[in-house]
């Protein structure tokens, strides 16, 4: 039955038709009509202080539950000023929903300048984004909205923005607003190359299964493929945790380069294999298939990935479904080696100790992994604490916990994001780790936390410095520093101004207590590590490790 509302309305309703119930954003002239229709139609509404922060937050309610999450910002510079965000979700295959207003519909595309006016707004964000449509007619809300999240949902996911332009939005129409859509698309599975992948496999006498962001809905299916064919299992980043880190056919990185050695078959599943075809080779040049005598098999949802880099044999399935198809398959052909995980058992202890030397971040980690729970989520930046967990120095013990900012590698993507994991997980733990330089992206959210009472715990580690500028600086550049030290804010008085509570620490055993009192209270809280500055271990050794380490 079609009701009377504005078109603002109508864009909510379609929305929430496809679950979306929690939104994050910043009101402004273009979208009132959208905020007044969330505030009707009863939607959890977060506010935060800039438009990246918005995206980011979408982004971390969406990595963290395997679910859509929305934003909602003006044209023009309000939705520039979340595109960073955006970018990153793209990259880390996040399913994000971008509601944006637009200019009167009579300003289309003449530049007039109108407020917030883009020349191109829906090409600009294409060229960053899944999609980016308009529903001009409200009557057609649904279909629209539901196009929208078939398009984020299926094959790779990733964000779509839907936009409406100003007077569309304000306007009333006779709208019926229909259910949303469960559709999503996922490629039919061939069977020859199931079959061909089965029959490389079986042949193989040292497999390894690479997992990324593309596998972390399908943890039982990789680990039945892992423990069928006796085989190690590693990730980088956003395939941490899809087989728990302490199971004996999990290897962190480290562990993987050593194994990689004699390995003569690589399964991967969801994942571009950055670490073994960018990280452990020289050189920067772009190869589009690899250049070893390794047989390479790639379960990949995406077509077009497997041009980018092509294996000897692909899968082009939902990770899931390729997983079941090969074990159905190999039930019958396997013989596995029952002494690789001897093999594997000793080496993980060796690989560990060895990155034992990247202090104190080893230390600190340890801290965090022994006070957060298996289902707690940890947040990294881009920091020296950051780049020990890529070495493997937090092990992640299940799905969607390890919330990376994926290849785009985005500088100051981890405290907003985080505020977004905790808005949408209240009763689980959730921290975030940061380096003074990255936390000072969005410092100012703590405003946030502080007003919707989200439970952050948020550890900035400072250094005084842009660590990794300034190392690099030093080894690479003569030591001739330059943007790299930085004078910051008194954090305790800063936290203390946002209403939030504000502890200093300077060690790991000065941390735990702190650290296990903050998870418990469920509040927010800002946590201070005092370091000094260029004093901790680099881990790069063990993240671009193009010999394999010496155990």
């Amino acid at each position: 039955m079609k009701k009377n509302m504005t078109g603002g309305e109508a864009m909510a309703l379609a929305a929430k038709a496809n679950g979306i119930q929690q939104i994050f954003g910043i009101p402004g002239a273009q979208i009132y009509p959208l905020f007044d229709a969330f505030v009707r139609e009863g939607f959890d509404v977060i506010v935060p202080r800039h438009e990246q922060t918005a995206g980011y937050m979408a982004m971390g309610a969406a990595k963290s539950t395997g679910q859509p999450a929305a934003l909602a910002v003006v044209p023009g510079p309000g939705v520039l000023n979340a595109t960073a965000a955006l970018c990153t979700a793209m990259g880390n295959c996040s399913e994000v929903l971008c509601l944006v207003g637009q200019v009167p519909t009579t300003y289309l595309g003449v530049g007039r300048g109108h407020l917030h006016e883009l020349a191109d707004q829906a090409g600009t964000l294409k060229s960053i984004i899944k999609d980016a449509v308009r529903i001009d007619k409200p009557e057609n809300a649904t279909a629209v909205m539901n196009a929208a999240f078939e398009t984020m949902s299926s094959g790779r996911p990733g964000p779509v923005s839907v936009e409406m332009c100003w007077d569309t939005m304000a306007q009333n129409w006779d709208v019926e607003i229909g259910a949303g859509t469960n559709q999503i698309n996922k490629p039919e599975l061939n069977v020859g190359q199931v079959k061909a992948a089965a029959k490389a496999i079986s042949r193989a006498k040292k497999p390894m299964i690479m997992c990324g962001s593309g596998a972390q809905d399908a943890s039982e299916e990789v680990l039945a493929l892992a423990e069928l064919l006796n085989c190690p299992v590693t990730a980088f980043r956003s395939g941490r945790g899809v087989v728990a880190e302490d199971h004996p056919l999990s290897v962190p990185p480290v562990a993987a380069r050593v194994l990689w050695e004699d390995c003569d078959l690589l399964i991967g599943i969801g994942s571009r294999l950055e670490m073994p075809y960018m990280r452990w080779v020289s050189g920067t040049a772009y190869q589009n298939k690899p250049m070893d005598e390794r047989t390479l098999i790639r379960i990949e949802i995406d077509p077009k990935e497997v041009e980018r880099f092509v294996p000897d044999i692909a899968i082009v399935a939902d990770s899931a479904d390729g997983c079941k198809a090969l074990v159905s398959e190999l039930e019958s052909q396997v013989n596995p080696d029952i002494s690789r995980r001897d093999e594997i058992a000793e080496i993980k202890v060796k690989a560990w100790n060895l990155i034992q030397k990247v202090q104190p971040q080893m230390d600190y980690l340890k801290v965090i992994r022994e006070v957060l729970p298996r289902n707690g989520c940890y947040v990294p930046e881009l920091s020296q604490m950051g780049f020990a967990t890529w070495a493997g120095g937090m092990p992640i013990y299940e799905p969607r916990t390890y919330i990376s900012e994926g290849f785009q590698g985005t500088l100051g993507f981890g405290f907003p994001t985080a505020l977004g994991v905790k808005a949408a997980n209240p009763d689980r733990a959730v921290v975030s780790v940061n380096g003074d330089g990255g936390f000072m992206f969005c410092a100012q959210e703590l405003a946030t936390a502080a007003q919707y009472g989200i439970g952050l715990v948020t550890l900035v580690f400072n250094n005084n410095s842009f660590g990794n500028v300034r190392r690099d600086q030093q080894m690479g550049f003569g030591g001739r520093l330059i943007g790299a030290d930085l004078k910051n804010p008194d954090f305790m008085k800063l936290a203390e101004s946002f209403g939030v509570a504000g502890y200093r620490v300077s060690t790991p055993e000065e941390l735990k207590p702190v650290l296990a009192k903050a998870i418990d209270n469920n509040k927010p809280v800002l946590i201070e590590v005092s370091t000094e500055r260029g004093s901790e271990a680099a881990a790069w050794e063990f993240i671009n490790m193009y010999d394999s380490p010496n155990l």
